[in-house]
């Protein structure tokens, strides 16, 4: 706390407060006596201003009774009668803008220097509803007058002048009366000053008992009653701060010291909600925030095939190059540190670090990294890692409150996972159901599986369709693509096993998968959605529609264009590319090129030109799978 903020120091500046009011009292008394000579002067020129408004008044009258007009009557009109309009309005308007500026130029008091003034609240919202109205009044008359200033309209003016001629004198006298009695109010205060100084003592020490009352006795009350209301369980309750003075910094500690409170359980109750990874690292991610700084969220699992650690999971506000999936050895610091010693470990300078993973956050302009070990059931070793643009960041109390909180994480963790790897084997489940039934086309799911994804990933990065494809959204299409022919399962072994053509009756029964698939997928969604999630979205419009085409002429809906889902369009490339490059019992295995330029031809009417723009994009990749996976 600063000196100044403390109560020691406001009770001192009371004390001074109060002999420095004693100077100012007296400088007033003789400021107010200087001030004497010049209340002549203001009543002077509020005495010019009534006697302008009746002048204008009394000359348009006369002007208006002499009508009708000859030219030669005019033009000495315009010599006297426009003359006197334009003078009696300059000097109106002098005497109103030296008022309304509260300076009063020499020029129009006839003294040697400007005179200031000083005048009370009703002085001077009676200046400024007589300064309106005279804005109002001017601007109308010359309004009235008109533009040309060489032969105005004098009778315009003279009709005006008479019919709002009135208002402004009624202003005009109701501007002198708060003036009047300003000035005798000054006179009031300097003989009565003696009695205004003990009064103000008494005022200001009542309102320094006020002070001392709201500010120590009320806020001393107010903090027992929250103590009581936290006690009794009520985390929420907080105490108002009203100051920076000893009081304010104790409340602000129980708050601070409430609200840490109230997050840890609502922490510990938000991670427990969380249905999927996904959720669990937006929770951390989110009440992190209320702890220590946090940018940048990941969640690192060891491979049992290759025994390096997979980017699993990633939360953040911002873009970085990370991706899931991405790979980095055991030996990385970031996940060492913390696995050896089984505790939170922090790395407050990310350069010169023997580390992929600390360069990569590196890049992504992230300075500091806090990694967590997860104690999870099935053994597995999970790292989950926060990170910050802030540099050391990361202070020992942070690591102790992980520490506390790693069990309820895990066991975060622990449900979620266990709930994706139910999801999962639903899902691989069904699709090994229909490939059952259809067991010519070898690795034909896992392939365009593959495909999808990398389509889906490559759409992400710079297509129209970016903005809607994210991490999760390219998990479901890998996840589901699979599942696309499941409805399969519905259609006769006569028609789907028939070795030769099939006739126009079975072609259209053949046609009805995608329906009974999709059918199939819904009533799963149906009992997802009663317990309150939605798991299966992605894997129905893929069944639905991966048999549309981009013109509208596919099955069995008739969509087009954007009508399709996304997902469709990426499964449809996808399967037509792996069925046109593998062999099968009735045909042989197209090159790579051939397929692409067939594919390419029909961009547009069969498939979305997007999608297939973005194949070809990622060709690399995709030819990674085709070589690892080939059946030809």
């Amino acid at each position: 706390m600063k000196w100044y903020q403390s109560l020691k120091t406001h009770i001192a500046a009371a004390l001074i407060f109060q002999l420095l009011l004693i100077i100012l009292m007296s400088l007033f008394s003789v400021y107010e006596l200087s001030l004497r000579k010049h209340d002549y002067a203001i009543l002077n020129l509020a005495g010019q201003l009534r006697v302008t408004a009746q002048n204008l008044v009394s000359e348009s009258h006369n002007y208006k009774l002499s009508a009708p007009r000859d030219y030669e009557s005019y033009q000495r009109d315009l010599n006297f009668y426009h003359k006197n309009i334009l003078k009696q309005i300059k000097n109106y308007s002098a005497i109103i803008y030296d008022f309304e500026r509260r300076t009063l130029s020499a020029e129009l008091t006839g003294q040697s220097e400007p005179i200031y003034c000083n005048w009370d609240d009703q002085s001077i919202n009676q200046l400024d509803t007589t300064a309106a109205n005279w804005k109002q009044f001017a601007s109308g008359l010359m309004a009235a007058m008109g533009s040309n200033d060489q032969e105005p309209r004098l009778e315009y003016a003279a009709e005006y002048i008479v019919d709002n001629g009135q208002s402004l004198i009624q202003s005009t006298d109701q501007l002198m009366r708060p003036f009047q009695r300003m000035m005798e109010i000054k006179l009031d205060n300097i003989s009565q000053l003696n009695v205004l100084a003990i009064v103000v003592f008494i005022i200001i020490n009542l309102i320094l008992l006020l002070v001392f009352f709201k500010k120590v006795f009320q806020p001393l009350d107010a903090t027992r009653n929250v103590f009581e209301k936290v006690a009794n369980g009520n985390l929420k309750s907080q105490v108002e701060v009203n100051s920076t003075n000893e009081i304010g910094i104790l409340s602000e500690s129980f708050n601070h010291l409430t609200q840490r409170l109230s997050s840890l359980f609502q922490l510990t109750e938000r991670v427990h909600q969380a249905n999927n990874m996904d959720e669990s690292l937006a929770f951390f991610y989110e009440e992190f925030k209320a702890f220590f700084p946090i940018d940048w969220i990941g969640m690192l699992r060891r491979s049992h095939n290759s025994g390096e650690f997979v980017l699993e999971r990633i939360y953040s506000d911002g873009n970085c190059e990370l991706h899931e999936n991405d790979m980095f050895q055991d030996s990385d610091p970031v996940l060492s540190l913390a696995l050896s010693s089984n505790h939170p470990a922090t790395i407050d300078s990310l350069e010169n670090k023997d580390s992929n993973l600390l360069k990569q956050l590196s890049a992504c302009q992230l300075t500091s990294v806090l990694s967590l070990p997860m104690d999870c059931m099935n053994k597995d070793d999970i790292v989950l890692v926060v990170a910050t643009k802030k540099h050391d960041a990361y202070l020992p109390q942070h690591m102790e409150l992980l520490g506390n909180l790693k069990n309820q994480l895990s066991h975060s963790l622990d449900k979620t996972i266990g709930m994706e790897g139910l999801v999962i084997s639903a899902i691989e489940g069904l699709a090994k159901l229909a490939e059952s039934r259809d067991p010519e086309t070898g690795d034909h799911l896992t392939r365009m599986s593959l495909y999808s994804a990398i389509i889906a990933e490559q759409l992400s990065k710079e297509s129209k369709y970016s903005k809607d494809i994210n991490a999760s959204y390219i998990r479901d299409v890998l996840r589901f693509s699979p599942m696309h022919d499941i409805g399969k399962v519905g259609i006769e072994d006569s028609i789907l096993l028939k070795p030769g053509r099939l006739t126009d009756e079975e072609r259209l029964e053949m046609q009805n998968h995608p329906e009974i698939g999709a059918k199939v997928l819904e009533r799963c969604e149906q009992q997802m959605n009663a317990l309150g999630r939605s798991i299966f979205k992605i894997g129905i419009e893929i069944t639905a529609c991966h048999h549309e085409k981009y013109d509208g002429s596919g099955y069995p809906a008739n969509l087009k264009a954007d009508e399709i889902p996304l997902s469709a369009r990426i499964v449809a490339a996808a399967d037509v590319f792996d069925a046109l490059t593998s062999k099968r019992p009735y045909k042989e295995a197209w090159p790579v090129e051939k397929a692409l330029t067939l594919m390419r031809e029909d961009a547009g009417t069969h498939f979305d030109p997007v999608v297939i723009t973005a194949l070809e994009q990622a060709m690399p990749q995709v030819m990674a799978v085709y070589n690892e996976h080939k059946h030809v």
